[in-house]
């Protein structure tokens, strides 16, 4: 119970705090050609090694970076301090592949870590288990035992070099564990060692899965790769949007369409498209994790700083309808208008669909609404009730703001709907009541006038 009781105040932060910072950056970064280059092109182990301790981003300013996810609304950041390939953006007295002892001579964790808790945000870093330049990773333990047990044996180092040289963490972010499987990783008492020296830290749930013969195996069939059901404070769904009924989740997200690492001319998500993601995990109560791969010279693409911008604008004045609001029982059919959010009495409509016209229809709410005010510019609506809901008037014909418009709706009472609000029409037994009576307003004919002929 002791345990549980910890977990819970340990998470307490992350649970409303809905929107995070991804950083995806190393040496690849300068290849321009995403994180995975290395593996995905098979390229010249010796020759990557080579770049990467020549690599020198001059223009890395983590206060810049933390500015940016301010403006944004972020809540929290977690930086790959190394990925896949190996790299180490930290000065570890482990290995000389890493931007203190090569080229930089920079420990661009610790500025990272110290730019961003001077800006108010929680700092995570990433760390992969798996690097890419070490055999043992893809022998395993079964061919290899002594060098996977030198390579296991750097990653706990390693790790236990973060959780003790930056002060507090508030997440460690696992990933690259596949193949390989917890036994393998010796991941439960990795994790016991990580919590020792960070009581308050959160871990995610890519520690590795449990091993094929392990008890809870079975019960993690289903996971990702290198995840589990199990290990792990919170769950990450990666470019979908899944909620975790049994632990916190995190959907992490791109804004290129696929990369996580810079790569030069790949497409974007719009700001719209974003926004979209931030709705859909709040509001079934995750957080989004967006993504950012600054290029080679450590400069933040202007694409995520345009539309990040926008989205922080947007929270600026309607952060009140997703920060404390939960997804709202369907008492208004909002196929036309976007997404309806509550607290209390209260009701906020996310105009995704913009009418561009001086009125809108909030058709299905029965409960008289006492006010209606458009968030944008705080003026009230005017108020009619058409029978089947109610007309809000007023509106400026052009939208009032980027991204999506919020009216905010205050009721007299408990949300309630009218009785054909969420009913398939296509289905007669739950709504053939509620629509016949509506088609009897018009009458029974086939004829323009409902009325029969003689």
């Amino acid at each position: 119970m002791a345990r549980d009781k910890a977990e819970q105040m340990r998470g307490k932060w992350f649970s409303s705090a809905h929107l995070g910072m991804f950083i995806h950056w190393g040496p690849y970064a300068a290849v321009e050609r995403g994180e995975q280059v290395l593996i995905r092109e098979q390229l010249d182990q010796r020759r990557y090694a080579e770049q990467a301790c020549r690599w020198n981003p001059r223009k890395y300013d983590p206060r810049e970076w933390a500015a940016v996810a301010v403006a944004a609304g972020m809540r929290y950041a977690v930086l790959t301090a190394r990925h896949h390939d190996g790299y180490c953006l930290w000065d570890s007295r482990f290995t000389d592949y890493s931007s203190a002892a090569q080229a930089p001579g920079r420990d661009f964790v610790a500025e990272y870590v110290t730019a961003f808790r001077e800006a108010g945000l929680r700092v995570g870093l990433y760390y992969s288990l798996g690097d890419w330049r070490i055999p043992a990773l893809f022998t395993g333990p079964q061919e290899d035992s002594e060098g996977w047990e030198t390579f296991r044996q750097y990653c706990h180092n390693q790790l236990r070099e973060l959780a003790t040289n930056y002060g507090r963490i508030d997440v460690l972010w696992f990933d690259g564990a596949w193949p390989r499987h917890q036994g393998d990783w010796q991941s439960r008492a990795l994790v016991d060692m990580l919590r020792t020296l960070q009581p308050d830290m959160l871990i995610n749930n890519r520690a590795g899965a449990p091993d094929p013969a392990e008890p809870d195996a079975e019960a993690n069939k289903g996971a990702g790769a290198g995840e589990s059901r199990s290990l792990g404070d919170f769950s990450t769904p990666e470019q979908h949007i899944t909620p975790d009924a049994e632990r916190r989740w995190e959907s992490c997200q791109t804004t290129q369409k696929f990369w996580w690492g810079y790569y030069r001319g790949e497409q974007w998500w719009g700001a719209e498209d974003i926004l979209n993601m931030l709705c859909d995990c709040a509001l079934q109560g995750g957080n989004l994790l967006l993504n950012v791969g600054p290029d080679g010279d450590g400069r933040l693409p202007d694409a995520f700083v345009e539309r990040t911008g926008r989205l922080g604008r947007w929270l600026e004045l309607h952060a009140e309808a997703l920060y404390g609001a939960k997804h709202c029982p369907p008492v208004i059919e909002h196929a036309n208008l976007g997404r309806i959010t509550r607290k209390g009495n209260t009701l906020y409509v996310i105009v995704r669909l913009w009418p561009y016209r001086n009125e809108i229809n909030i058709p299905g709410l029965a409960t008289p609404i006492r006010r209606a005010t458009l968030m944008a510019t705080g003026k009230d609506l005017g108020v009619s009730d058409y029978g089947r809901g109610y007309t809000l008037t007023g509106l400026p014909v052009d939208p009032p703001c980027e991204l999506f418009p919020v009216i905010r709706i205050e009721l007299e009472g408990e949300p309630a709907a009218h009785n054909w609000v969420g009913v398939q029409w296509g289905d007669p037994a739950l709504a053939g009541p509620a629509y016949a009576e509506w088609a009897r307003q018009r009458g029974a004919s086939v004829w323009a006038d409902g009325k029969p002929r003689l």
